[in-house]
């Protein structure tokens, strides 16, 4: 999934993007509210994972500002204000779960999953498909013409993001910061040596590439033109 993170704690927004990170997600990370409400209009999410207390605009004023926009964009909030009365006006706002910290990652999982089974979540996209290519978000699962595709995680979230980005060239700086997070150096063959094993099972075990390197720009996932 794409999941979004609205989190001014340095140590706890390391920690639950790390986390998401690892298991294949692909996250976008931001610390004030002016941002996230930004982030979650601009873009196509999943889901949202917010703190309530934020600079700029708190976790509260996002979620009405959201759902006042006609936005469905699952959300959970993260606080340290533990109180019924927090949790119910953070529900009662709009928010679809609560989440009080400290907490423990599996925890948060096992609440994005739940949502992940909700019908509003199933609403909006579960799968990407470019030509004979499917992408299941949910399940985690890749397939060709049939074909059960087996990708590692990192695998799985550069083709996420490519295929979300269809006919569009995705640059390798895009994918560093999408992907991995910001420590790797720019001359870094991380992205091209994931790129040629992705190629290696997606491409070449078929007869149509899907897979195109754009020279001294990026890569693109699209159909013959």
């Amino acid at each position: 999934m794409r999941i979004l993170i609205v989190e001014d704690d340095k140590p706890t927004a390391e920690f639950v993007e790390a986390g998401l990170r690892e298991l294949g997600h692909v996250v976008d990370l931001v610390n004030n509210g002016r941002d996230g409400v930004m982030y979650a209009l601009d873009e196509a999410y999943d889901l949202a994972v917010i703190d309530r207390m934020l600079p700029v605009l708190d976790g509260v004023a996002i979620v009405k500002t959201l759902r006042a926009s006609g936005s469905g964009l699952p959300i959970i909030l993260l606080t340290a204000m533990g109180g019924v009365d927090d949790r119910v006006e953070g529900l009662e706002a709009g928010a679809d779960d609560y989440l009080v910290k400290p907490f423990a990652f599996s925890e948060l999982m096992a609440r994005i999953n739940a949502l992940a089974r909700r019908p509003s979540l199933k609403a909006q996209i579960t799968e990407l498909h470019v030509a004979d290519l499917t992408l299941d978000l949910v399940r985690r699962t890749t397939m060709r013409a049939g074909r059960n595709i087996d990708l590692k995680p990192r695998e799985f979230s550069v083709l996420e993001v490519l295929m979300r980005n269809e006919g569009r060239v995705v640059t390798r700086t895009m994918l560093l910061e999408k992907v991995w997070d910001f420590n790797f150096l720019p001359q870094t063959s991380v992205v091209e040596t994931l790129i040629s094993r992705l190629r290696a099972k997606i491409d070449k075990p078929f007869d149509v590439q899907l897979l195109h390197t754009v020279r001294n720009t990026g890569y693109s996932v699209h159909a013959p033109r």
